[in-house]
């Protein structure tokens, strides 16, 4: 997949496209080459703010411990779906409303978002290593929709492409920086080679485990709202 910029005009065309029946979901991600995840945060955007729903965000919109607790509790009581949530309590994507989901089920604290990353203060602060993991697993276990992770933590696409490219060659440490230079594949020794096979298998079994337990989890979320 290419670094790409989603323009407003090229959203709301795909939008636009969506709301008047023209193609099946199915057709206008093939047509457009966009994750599915992906058009429905940008026809859920659309529903709240229009056009201007569009634009990148240039600050950081904080949520406190206690609303994201509500805003589960809510969403996990049948009563509500997820588009209702985001819209009762002005979240600015079902894909963070799913982030804390996870959390919550997880028996992860829902911490206060006093501050966080956007595309003007990656230029001025340096993202920590920790900030890049958490980046790059939601990523993954959202079947790498790179557009979607960048709208949800406020970086740029490129970003999450390059973590999540160097994370699957290297892992962890691959994402600190300064490191020095790995080696490439072919300069490395038949055991070497075994190892980094190895370490890769282990990281996408990691990935499709939690991919099914959170699917799973849904799931069984979905059926008892039936």
């Amino acid at each position: 997949m290419s670094n790409k910029y989603y323009s407003s005009e090229f959203k709301y065309e795909v939008v636009t496209a969506y709301k008047n029946d023209n193609f099946s979901v199915k057709e206008l991600t093939e047509r457009y080459k966009i994750p599915k995840v992906t058009l429905y945060n940008w026809v859920e955007a659309f529903e709240k703010n229009g056009v201007n729903g569009f634009k990148d965000s240039s600050t950081w919109k904080s949520y406190c411990k206690e609303l994201k607790e509500a805003a589960v509790r809510d969403y996990l009581s049948g009563e509500y779906s997820q588009y209702e949530v985001v819209r009762k309590y002005e979240i600015s994507s079902r894909s963070l409303l799913r982030k804390w989901i996870k959390e919550y089920t997880s028996h992860r604290d829902l911490k206060d978002t006093s501050k966080g990353m956007s595309r003007s203060m990656t230029k001025g602060r340096k993202i920590t290593w920790e900030e890049r993991i958490e980046v790059v697993k939601y990523c993954i276990e959202n079947r790498k929709d790179y557009q979607g992770t960048a709208e949800t933590y406020q970086v740029s696409y490129q970003q999450v492409y390059q973590w999540v490219q160097k994370y699957e060659d290297g892992g962890d440490e691959a994402l600190k920086d300064k490191r020095g230079r790995k080696k490439e594949e072919v300069e490395l020794t038949p055991e070497e080679k075994i190892k980094l096979q190895m370490k890769k298998l282990e990281r996408e079994n990691e990935r499709l485990r939690a991919e099914n337990l959170f699917l799973k989890k849904l799931e069984e979320i979905e059926r008892g709202r039936k």
